[in-house]
């Protein structure tokens, strides 16, 4: 019999997939768990719809990442934090931070997960982190950490 799996099931395919199952298999496991439905033109046709949608959002997601990061290019951070001797931090500077000032100073909203700095910040000058933003797209974000002068 075959079907359309509703849903990734072990040892028999993956959620999308259209399998040839046995007949038993399909009536009294697959069906009745709604894991699966019987593979008629309308639930076909109902697939390859759900599919193009699914096609077209992940399309439109990536366009909308290429966007973004092309913004994130155009920007230069200001983050001022206390220092004490020799320009040293107190403490460092975190993506969180890098994520904070992205939103007060270019009023672009990014989770901090995201950003991935490759070494900890911990004294005043210019440095880059990168922006995961889609799993085709990264950006880097520049950044200066200078002396605040409160």
């Amino acid at each position: 019999m075959k079907v359309i799996l509703l849903e990734d099931v072990k040892g028999t395919g993956k959620k999308g997939q259209i399998i040839d199952a046995a007949d038993g298999h399909a009536r009294n496991f697959l069906l009745p768990r709604k894991l699966a439905a019987e593979a008629t033109k309308a639930n076909m046709a109902e697939l390859e719809s759900k599919q193009r949608n699914a096609e077209h959002k992940l399309q439109k997601d990536l366009e909308s990442a290429k966007e973004f990061a092309e913004k994130l290019k155009e920007k230069n951070l200001r983050i001022p934090v206390r220092v004490g001797e020799n320009g040293k931090l107190y403490g460092s500077i975190s993506n969180k931070e890098i994520a904070e000032a992205l939103m007060s100073q270019a009023n672009m909203h990014m989770d901090k997960k995201k950003i991935v700095l490759s070494e900890p910040v911990k004294a005043v000058g210019h440095y880059t982190a990168t922006a995961k933003l889609h799993a085709q797209v990264a950006a880097q974000i520049s950044f200066d950490v200078v002396a605040d002068t409160k």
